[in-house]
């Protein structure tokens, strides 16, 4: 438990990052879906948030239920997960929750949504999924 503690704040500094081995670029992302070869997108923002907008085919976990989540098991844990929330906070939190979990190939969307968005980037409503 010592050890996951210490992992916490490195996991939460990786958000402020754009590291390419951290972060995947809104230009990277958008590509990928539109060769239908993306990672799993994950949306870890609130209910509220979510149906407000997200990503086209944005999986939805609230950050706190990356602990605990059951909506990942047919995923294996090398698959490659992309979780954003609107500026970075939460998706810190869900990548340690989903570390813990297993999942090994987590990055960040950088800028998250807030940058998705001012970008004029594809933004679905929650019933469009």
């Amino acid at each position: 438990m010592q050890k996951l503690l210490c992992l916490a704040p490195v996991l939460i500094m990786q958000v402020c990052s754009n590291d390419a081995k951290t972060h995947i670029t809104q230009s990277d992302l958008l590509q990928q879906m539109q060769k239908l070869s993306a990672p799993v997108i994950i949306d870890v923002r609130s209910g509220r948030e979510y149906q407000a907008g997200h990503i086209p085919t944005a999986l939805h976990i609230q950050f706190w239920n990356a602990f605990t989540t059951a909506q990942l098991p047919a995923y294996s844990s090398t698959q490659s997960l992309v979780l954003y929330c609107e500026h970075g906070p939460r998706a810190g939190i869900a990548k340690w929750g989903l570390s813990m979990q297993g999942f090994e190939n987590i990055r960040y969307l950088q800028g998250h949504m807030k940058a998705w968005r001012k970008a004029g980037l594809p933004v679905s409503p929650a019933n469009d999924k």
